[in-house]
């Protein structure tokens, strides 16, 4: 087995016997990235350069000894919305491609801490918005279980650098499934934490009420060690919570016997391909083996959170998205002979189709004649879901659904039709629109496509999501 293709805990462990070297990983992940780009087109940017000073770094800590992050000397790849300092941050967009920030975001800042190595910046599709890594600038991400699937969106990138052994973690975000999903398509792990336990200080907004970072590992324990790692409260982000962060890792090997998983029956309905409604089932079933008791739920209000989501995420996106104007940074366009025409003409060109639509969309439900009747409307659905899951959680510990409705998709099926594409996060877009945190992890294949299964916890209680989590891939041998 190549480097590349472990994962965190196997190398941690290798390196602190002395059996590789940090430099060692990060060569054999470019390496792969040499290999598979071509094809996967899982990054914007590489940092070759960079990262064997990091990796050079990790070494040294090794050879100094001490207490050492489990972190050190291992493989990142970041999402390319979230700020890396002098390292290019284009979020997917023509009208960010020339735009270097000048700090790390918090996350990146812990991550580096712990002496992480960045290798690059994963492809997305542009400022977070779409299902299948198709609207980037730099083009489409390919699914590397089937390069003829797109990668999920729209942490593609980072979840197919990790599929491919392009990285051996990422950073990614996630607005509306953005981690889950692309994490299902891949077949590997990928966690959404509650609103406000990792800093989003440093991640350029799409929706600023629902864009949370999370992690992208091969393993639910390599998401638990970067999830301890990426945690805590930042005074920089006023949306940061003061709450105490666990020790994730430490939750890993609770037994799940007594813990109640509800499934909620509107998510097991027409709509849902059968096979994966067969393995969720299967995965269920593994978990009842292992002690859980599995009780049927309802989230009545479920059915509106695909129409409130796009409400609330399109028009916190036409705000966030007025500061692309050509006047303080990014793209400008220079052929124009007043401001006004200027400001058409650079967001004409600089952003793409699907973010136009959403920044007309947005400004169009917030407008004085239709605030009411839409944005209004889609918060007070929002407070009902929510509301759903609070009372759920009064009978169980976890909730259990699935990632997607479908399998990982061909390139170009959806891009035509938007709506079916915004169906794709039927059963995501409820946990951002609630806050709470979820992981999905892979529970089988159909076909050679991976299946993902979605584990739900209460606000601020990943460490249940970890423990199940956990549990299956024990019950299944793929820890």
């Amino acid at each position: 087995m190549e480097l590349c293709d472990r994962n965190i805990s196997e190398l941690a462990e290798m390196l602190r016997r002395g059996d590789v070297s940090s430099k060692e990983i990060t060569e054999s992940v470019f390496a792969r990235i040499s290999e598979k780009e071509d094809t996967i087109n899982a990054y914007i940017t590489t940092t070759y350069d960079s990262a064997m000073k990091q990796a050079d770094m990790a070494d040294k800590r090794f050879r100094k000894g001490g207490d050492i992050p489990l972190l050190n000397g291992i493989p990142i790849a970041v999402k390319d919305i979230i700020c890396t300092k002098g390292i290019p941050t284009t979020c997917g967009s023509k009208i960010l491609s020339d735009f270097v920030p000048t700090y790390n975001a918090t996350a990146v800042e812990k991550l580096l801490g712990d002496g992480a190595v960045i290798v690059g910046k994963a492809n997305m599709d542009e400022f977070g918005m779409g299902s299948s890594t198709e609207n980037s600038v730099a083009g489409p991400t390919r699914n590397p279980l089937n390069t003829e699937c797109v990668a999920g969106g729209s942490s593609g990138g980072s979840a197919a650098a990790v599929a491919a052994g392009e990285a051996i973690g990422a950073v990614g975000t996630d607005t509306g499934g953005s981690i889950r999903q692309p994490a299902a398509y891949c077949g590997v792990v990928g966690i959404k934490p509650t609103y406000g336990r990792v800093s989003r200080y440093g991640l350029i907004s799409y929706a600023s009420s629902l864009d949370q970072i999370g992690a992208i590992g091969k393993t639910v324990r390599d998401c638990a060690v970067l999830m301890d790692s990426m945690a805590g409260h930042d005074p920089l982000d006023t949306t940061s919570a003061q709450v105490k962060k666990p020790g994730f890792l430490n939750s890993l090997n609770k037994e799940i016997q007594g813990l109640r998983i509800g499934l909620p029956k509107e998510y097991f309905v027409e709509g849902l391909d059968p096979n994966i409604k067969e393995r969720i089932e299967t995965a269920v079933s593994l978990l009842e083996e292992k002690g859980a008791h599995v009780v049927e739920i309802s989230l009545p209000h479920a059915s509106y959170a695909v129409s409130s989501y796009y409400l609330i995420a399109t028009a916190e996106a036409s705000s966030n998205l007025a500061r692309y104007d050509g006047v303080k940074y990014g793209y400008r366009s220079e052929a124009v002979s007043d401001a006004v025409t200027m400001y058409e003409t650079t967001r004409r060109i600089g952003f793409g189709r699907e973010v136009k639509r959403r920044i007309m969309l947005g400004s169009y439900v917030l407008s004085a004649g239709y605030y009411d009747a839409y944005y209004l409307k889609a918060q007070k659905a929002r407070t009902l879901i929510k509301e759903d899951f609070d009372r759920a959680f009064e009978k169980v510990d976890a909730i259990v659904t699935p990632v997607s409705p479908c399998l990982p998709f061909k390139l170009g099926e959806k891009l035509e039709d938007p709506l079916r594409m915004y169906l794709v996060d039927i059963y995501t877009v409820s946990l951002n629109l609630s806050g709470l945190p979820g992981m999905s992890v892979n529970c089988g294949t159909v076909e050679g496509l991976p299946v993902g299964m979605q584990i739900i916890g209460r606000a601020f209680d990943e460490a249940t999501v970890f423990q199940v989590g956990h549990a299956f891939e024990e019950s299944t041998g793929s820890k």
